[in-house]
């Protein structure tokens, strides 16, 4: 397993490589100069001109690349245009917000997800099946936007139970983790059924239930143990898009988390903190997938790593 591992994290290299340097240029070719949105629109040409060259922007952009590159190869991600701030400190101050979001999101997602799928899996073409599965349908049709205004205007503005906007609290975090989670909900839901309807068709089910095993017993030790896989894969997927920051849900509830701060960047053209967010997005994301498949071996140790 840690030759696997090492092959893999040495395989990343390349992908982060490509990530880099087509976010360096693609983001050139946002239209607006921050040069001009940090001097003014007051400000003469002049001055504008001297804040470029002072940032290095009138560099040949093949200079300014390999500067970011060899900045990147020491630890160094630049410097915030919006800020002033190191970007390692803007992207640490919103980390936290954001894992934060994430773990409330995903831990009661993943407990109702698959609750709703397996006992929906059990019962198959029945009416608990036909209700759990037009709950998780409806959880993933229903827009993240619509559903955060919902719950602000209920348990915000008319019962005042939870606020509507900010960090730092647990209760800052309820309103938009229901958000956040109600399609992942759904989707885990959807594919855990999946998973059980097959499961409970294998022969050692049907061998389990003729040693007079309880049907309880039978389906969490048997079925649903044996699902897992699926369901590990699309929790790990769920958990790397959480990181990567909920745009629009942090834009709602002005929750000052990745996401947010990289729409901040995005529109003062903040290129050292778009393309070091972006970088660290795909990093989480390759990272995750690493280590879901390497849960895969210990689910289920059939599965050999190659």
């Amino acid at each position: 397993m840690l030759k696997y591992t090492l092959k893999r994290m040495i395989g990343m290299i390349p992908t982060l490589i490509i990530v880099v340097t087509f976010v360096f240029f693609f983001i050139r070719l946002i239209p607006g100069d921050p040069a001009r949105m940090i001097a003014g629109e007051q400000a003469t040409l002049e001055d504008v001109e001297a804040v470029r060259e002072n940032l290095g922007l009138n560099k040949p952009i093949y200079v300014q690349y390999f500067i970011y590159l060899n900045g990147l190869l020491h630890g160094d991600l630049g410097t915030s245009l919006r800020t002033k701030r190191p970007v390692a400190q803007e992207i640490a101050s919103r980390y936290v917000n954001t894992m934060q979001l994430t773990l409330a999101s995903l831990a009661w997602a993943t407990v109702v997800g698959v609750l709703m799928g397996v006992w929906s899996g059990k019962h198959r073409g029945k009416w608990q099946d036909y209700t759990g599965m037009t709950v998780a349908v409806s959880g993933i049709s229903v827009p993240n936007f619509w559903l955060g205004f919902l719950l602000i205007m209920l348990f915000a503005v008319k019962l005042r139970w939870m606020p509507t906007t900010g960090a730092g609290s647990w209760r800052n975090l309820v309103l938009p983790a229901i958000t956040l989670g109600t399609s992942i909900a759904a989707i885990i839901a959807r594919f855990t059924r999946s998973s059980i309807i097959e499961t409970l068709k294998e022969d050692y089910v049907r061998t389990a239930r003729a040693k007079g095993l309880k049907e309880r017993a039978v389906l969490w030790g048997h079925a649903f143990r044996n699902s897992m896989i699926s369901v590990v894969t699309v929790v790990g997927l769920q958990f790397g898009f959480l990181l990567g920051g909920s745009v629009v849900t942090e834009q709602v509830f002005a929750f000052p988390g990745l996401g947010s701060l990289l729409i901040e960047s995005v529109n003062y053209r903040d290129y050292p903190a778009i393309q070091s967010l972006i970088l660290i997005f795909s990093l989480q994301f390759l990272v995750i997938n690493l280590l879901v498949d390497i849960l895969y071996a210990v689910l289920n140790p059939e599965i050999k790593l190659s």
